[in-house]
């Protein structure tokens, strides 16, 4: 039996609804405090406070529920049953693995060729071959 947790159980929509529900309840009050809902006010002023606040309220509690349900869609569904056990942001084992064929050609050829002789070279960053056209090192796009 294992103690690591799924992404299923990170992911559970009532955690996300109280999420949402905080950020409203957070929006709404910092919107009653900044309207002086909580001095000595008129009343048309006091209930334009709490009118204010409902929709600061609603607007939040609705942009952070589709900001992460957009974040949900993300997840690959073959991995929701995966144990997480390592830190998600660092690099796995696999890219750090040695270069693939055209990559260490691209190295041997590039360490075989005669150094520059120009000053202008050093400022120059180098590319190798198996980079794109904009320095990106993914494969293209099919």
């Amino acid at each position: 039996m294992t103690d690591k947790p799924t992404r299923r159980d990170l992911m559970k929509p009532v955690q996300l609804l109280g999420l949402a529900f905080v950020a409203a309840l957070f929006a709404g009050f910092v919107t009653l405090m900044s309207m002086g809902f909580f001095q000595t006010r008129p009343a048309e002023e006091i209930q334009r406070a709490l009118v204010v606040a409902a929709v600061a309220a609603g607007a939040t509690f609705i942009v952070t529920l589709v900001s992460v349900a957009l974040l949900l869609l993300m997840v690959d569904p073959s991995k929701v049953t995966a144990t997480i056990d390592r830190p998600l942001l660092l690099p796995t084992d696999d890219q750090d693995a040695a270069p693939t064929g055209a990559a260490t050609a691209a190295t041997t050829s590039a360490a075989s060729e005669p150094a520059s002789t120009d000053p202008t070279d050093a400022k120059r960053p180098t590319r190798s071959a198996a980079d794109g056209p904009d320095g990106d090192t993914a494969a293209p796009k099919a």
